[in-house]
């Protein structure tokens, strides 16, 4: 397997999850940018949308969106425990929780990352929403569990892991809310 990614971003979350379950793969930095990979190969090639993460399977299949991957690598080592059984509530919880980090959170720190500064109305706008975003984190941890979804750790507490740390690079601090502070 190789797993494309991008410092600090959220491919973060694959390489914690592959390391995790103890698999065997080749990691290749990815300037998105420049649209091209470590060794020079056009990455739109892998990936058309130009983003990380992507995973290559061992048969050449491409795999994107962090959610995808995260859950197919939770489903291919299922003895590992990263996900709850399919078909049930706590999966449910696992999809909610995956999908919110990506279309919420996530998609919350996007302006900080866009390459020019945040001022004025825009700031005050984009703060109030990823303040309400980490504030909805917050509450699904006010019961004082470790774990997004209870006892154990998964693929969704890597993903909001390495997106609650992007707080340190934005200047938001997490002291408010301590059950969202990534350990």
């Amino acid at each position: 397997m190789r797993l494309y990614f991008k410092p600090g971003a959220c491919s973060l979350s694959s390489r914690i999850v592959l390391n995790e379950l103890g698999l065997t793969f080749d990691a290749e930095r990815v300037d998105t940018e420049a649209g091209l990979t470590e060794t020079g190969a056009d990455y739109r090639a892998v990936n058309p949308k130009g983003y990380v993460p992507a995973l290559e399977l061992d048969d050449g299949i491409i795999l994107t969106e962090n959610p995808a991957i995260l859950q197919f690598l939770a489903d291919t080592h299922a003895e590992a425990g990263l996900a709850p059984a399919c078909g049930t509530l706590e999966r449910a919880r696992l999809h909610e929780w995956l999908n919110f980090t990506s279309s919420e959170l996530h998609k919350a720190f996007s302006p900080y990352f866009r390459g020019h500064p945040l001022k004025g109305a825009e700031k005050e706008q984009v703060e109030e929403r990823l303040v309400q975003c980490v504030g909805d984190v917050a509450r699904g941890l006010a019961d004082g569990r470790d774990f997004i979804l209870g006892d154990g750790f998964t693929v969704a507490d890597a993903y909001l892991f390495v997106v609650l740390n992007w707080s340190g690079f934005v200047g938001l601090d997490l002291a408010r809310w301590p059950q969202s502070q990534p350990m």
